[in-house]
Formats: structure tokens, C-alpha cells, sequence
């Protein structure tokens, strides 16, 4: 009798294109297991929002793996002691997962390995990471000569269809429920209810947003339109993959999906750096910045707390950061504004907006949430200038963010463009709605002076 092989889902939840899985189902009968780690990750273990989708997400695998004759196995605890205990109850004789580069799987996925328990597959990247070389020999840590280097790969392989599979002796496991993902008192997740996780959520995501592929290049700055795809949530949990995305955008839109396909890339980007610098996400990417002086003490953690709430009375500013806390996201422009804001107005370390992020955010991903950081801060091995600094007003008014803003700051629903981009300047601003905490210019020199002291 063939000896049953473990499946160890983690950030790829779903059942097509995955090669763990499709090896797995080749070589005997499966055992589908998941482990909630919040152990070997230390303080990156997986925040809030995430765990509701989290939740969910595993609510629709299990639903799928039962469809076809399988148990879904879910642990909790430390990943290389329950898997061992797994094969041993079980008589699995190897446990198939696709390669992450996270540190903390790393150091699991060695542990595992070197004892030959482990094989890994590659179906969570475009490429793996190591396999993007310079002409020396050496890895990229600029993007562009690295995406360069990507298409010379791409297309990646067609995806592979859901196995058959065969269903191994029923093994014991924890209930979904007992883990307490989901938020009770308060249930700050209401706003979340637009969401559907999950492979097939993740399918109709895709569906949707392909009549708007063509000009996404054109709409993607402007928050007031739907113009975005909404899928790094199902990116990040694995419940479609890079390959899928890259196939169906490639044929719906011909070279009009490039602009789309390069964001894709950067989460692959993103991977690549925090393999080459696993402390990625608490250290700058240039040791020039280590001089610099970030402010602290009870005055910037006012401040810190008035960008967490949306009160700085930047009104683009206040209404990404309403979005995040009501609905676990934010558009990408406005990322890009809230965290120049947070840095370069309100001189805070970029790494206690990267922990916010990673706790609100129901797409934080540990090489994707750091380089982003960096690069707008300007810390990063691959950022723009220091100097470099977004004036969050004219922001808003370029790319047409009133309505935008009126939908997540209420106190502005009934002030006009363009008023509503700087209501202080044109004296339209509602008592209810709270000044500015600092205003631009000061922002700047204040920004540029402690700029200047790190050369």
C-alpha cells in the first residue's frame, strides 16, 4: 500500500497551480494539513485583519478538499514538532509545501529538510528568487534591470489543473472555530463584509477586474475610481497564483496588461530582497539612514496616534486611513501618501507605520510591506531621494480624490471641489473636521533639516 503523503498548505491556499499539491497527489494519498504558527515568526506573527481572512479562507479550502473525499488537517503551534508528530500517527512518509522566503519558514523549511521529511516546489513566485542572476553571478536589488531579467523568464509555465486526489486515513484536527480568528467585542471587521476570501473569491476577483485591465495604467492613481484589481489580499494568501494572474491578464489585454503585470512583479521583487536581507523589515536599506534622527517621545506618539485615526486634517491623508481601519485596505496611491506623511511630514520611523500596516492590512506581506515602506521613505536599497516629498493636498487634487475623500471623512461629505482637497486654505473646513497637525511647508523644512544632518 502507497504511504500517505502529507500537503503542507500555508500562503497558498487553494487547489489549482499548486505543484506541493499536484506532487503530493502523484506519489499516494494525501493528507491536506495547515498549522497556525504564532511561535516561529516572533512579532511578525499574522495581525488582526488577517487572521479574519485567514478564517475564512480556510473555511473555503476545507469546503473544496471535502467536495473531493478530504479531511482537512489544521494545527496550532510549532510547525517542525506537529508535522513530525503528523507522519508518525499517520505513516506519511514526506511532506510536500511550496518554497517561501519568509525567515522564519526558512529556518522551519531547513530543519525539515536536512532530515529529508521535507521536498519543496515552486508555484507561489513568477521565479524563485535565487534563479534571477546579474551577468557576474550576484542578485539584483534594483528593480528594473531585476524585472528586465524577469521577462526573459516569462511567460511563467502554464498553470497546472486541480489534481485528482486520494484521500488518506482520516487523522485527528483542531476546529476552525476554537482559534478565535474572527473579532467579537468590538467586532472592528463589519466594514470587511465586501470581501470574499477564498480560491474561488479569488477567481471572481480576477473576472471582475479584467474589463478594466486595458486602462489600468490610467485609472490605478485615482482613488475615486474603481480602477485597481483588489487581488493582493488573494495574492497574499496563495488562493490564485502569480502564474494564473499572468496567463489570463497576458491573453485579455495583450501589452496594454504590462503596466498591470509589472505591479504583479514587484511582490516578486519584494521576495527577492528580504531572501538576500531577511531584516528587511527593521532595517534601512541604506546605512545612511541609521544617522538619522526620527522623532519620538510623547509629542510623536500623539501625532502617530492622530495619522492611526485619520485626524491630521489632511483630508487624503485621513481618508486612507479611515479605509484601512473600516475595510482592512487601502488604495495604493494613498499608501504612498499616508507613509510620505508619516515619514517626511511627521519625521516617525517608517518601521511603526510598516507594524501598523502589517496589523491593519488584510494583504501585509513581510517582503512586500517593507520595501514599500522603504521606497517611499527613501530608506531603501532601491527608493527615490530622501527629499523626495509627497505634498499630500495637491496630491489629492491631481489625481481627483474628492469623492474619495468625501466616502471616508463624513465631517467633508457636503464640501465641493476643490475645497474638500484643502479645506483650511479656502476656509471650508467643518468644526467637526480637525486642523491641520502641521503645516506643509514647516513639514518640509523640518524634514529637510534632519535630512541634511545624516550627509
Amino acid at each position: 500500500m502507497t504511504a500517505p503523503q502529507i500537503v503542507w498548505f500555508r500562503q497558498d491556499l487553494r487547489l489549482a497551480d499548486h505543484a506541493a499539491l499536484s506532487a503530493a497527489a502523484a506519489a499516494g494519498p494525501i493528507i491536506p494539513v495547515y498549522i497556525l504558527d504564532d511561535v516561529t515568526p516572533g512579532d511578525k506573527r499574522m495581525g488582526g485583519a488577517q487572521r479574519w481572512w485567514l478564517h475564512h479562507s480556510l473555511e473555503a479550502l476545507a469546503a473544496s478538499l471535502s467536495e473531493r473525499g478530504l479531511s482537512f488537517v489544521i494545527r496550532r503551534g510549532e510547525p517542525v514538532a506537529l508535522l513530525r508528530q503528523l507522519m508518525a500517527a499517520s505513516g506519511a512518509t514526506q511532506i510536500h509545501a511550496n518554497a517561501l522566503y519568509e525567515p522564519w519558514w526558512k529556518k522551519v523549511d531547513e530543519s525539515l529538510s536536512a532530515e529529508g521529511q521535507l521536498t519543496l516546489h515552486h508555484s507561489n513566485h513568477l521565479a524563485p528568487p535565487a534563479s534571477l542572476l546579474t551577468g557576474s553571478g550576484g542578485r539584483y536589488r534594483v528593480f528594473t534591470p531585476w524585472w528586465k531579467a524577469l521577462l526573459t523568464r516569462m511567460p511563467p509555465a502554464r498553470p497546472l489543473p486541480v489534481p485528482a486526489m486520494t484521500a488518506a486515513k482520516p487523522v485527528a484536527s483542531d476546529l476552525l472555530s476554537d482559534w478565535n480568528l474572527l473579532p467579537t467585542r468590538p467586532n472592528w471587521a463589519t466594514g470587511f463584509a465586501d470581501w470574499s476570501p477564498g480560491e474561488e473569491g479569488a477567481r471572481e476577483a480576477l473576472r471582475a477586474f479584467l474589463p478594466r485591465l486595458s486602462a489600468y495604467d490610467e485609472t490605478r492613481n485615482l482613488p475615486s475610481q474603481d480602477g485597481i484589481s483588489r487581488l493582493s489580499p488573494h495574492i497574499h494568501f496563495g488562493e490564485i497564483s502569480p502564474a494564473t494572474i499572468w496567463h489570463v491578464a497576458s491573453k485579455e489585454a495583450g501589452a496594454a496588461a504590462e503596466p498591470f503585470l509589472r505591479e504583479l512583479g514587484w511582490r516578486d521583487y519584494a521576495t527577492n530582497l528580504i531572501d538576500q536581507m531577511p531584516d528587511y523589515p527593521d532595517r534601512n536599506g541604506k546605512a545612511q539612514f541609521d544617522k538619522l534622527h526620527w522623532r519620538e517621545g510623547s509629542e510623536a506618539d500623539r501625532d502617530f496616534e492622530a495619522w492611526c485615526k485619520g485626524r491630521t486634517g489632511y483630508p487624503i491623508v485621513d481618508a486612507g486611513m479611515r479605509e484601512l481601519w473600516a475595510t482592512g485596505f487601502m488604495h495604493n496611491r494613498v499608501r504612498m501618501i499616508v507613509a510620505s506623511f508619516l515619514t517626511k511630514h511627521l519625521m516617525i520611523d517608517w518601521r511603526r507605520g510598516e507594524r501598523w500596516f502589517w496589523d491593519t492590512l488584510l494583504d501585509a506581506d513581510y517582503g512586500a510591506n517593507a520595501s514599500n515602506w522603504q521606497w517611499v521613505a527613501g530608506t531603501g536599497v532601491d527608493a527615490p531621494l530622501f527629499s523626495r516629498i509627497m505634498a499630500p493636498l495637491s496630491q489629492s487634487e491631481k489625481f481627483d480624490a474628492g469623492d474619495y475623500v468625501r466616502c471616508w471623512v463624513p465631517e467633508l461629505a457636503g464640501v465641493s471641489d476643490p475645497y474638500v482637497h484643502d479645506p483650511d486654505e479656502y476656509g471650508a473646513r467643518p468644526k467637526a473636521y480637525p486642523p491641520k497637525i502641521i503645516g506643509h511647508r514647516e513639514a518640509r523644512e523640518r524634514c529637510l533639516a534632519a535630512y541634511q544632518a545624516t550627509r
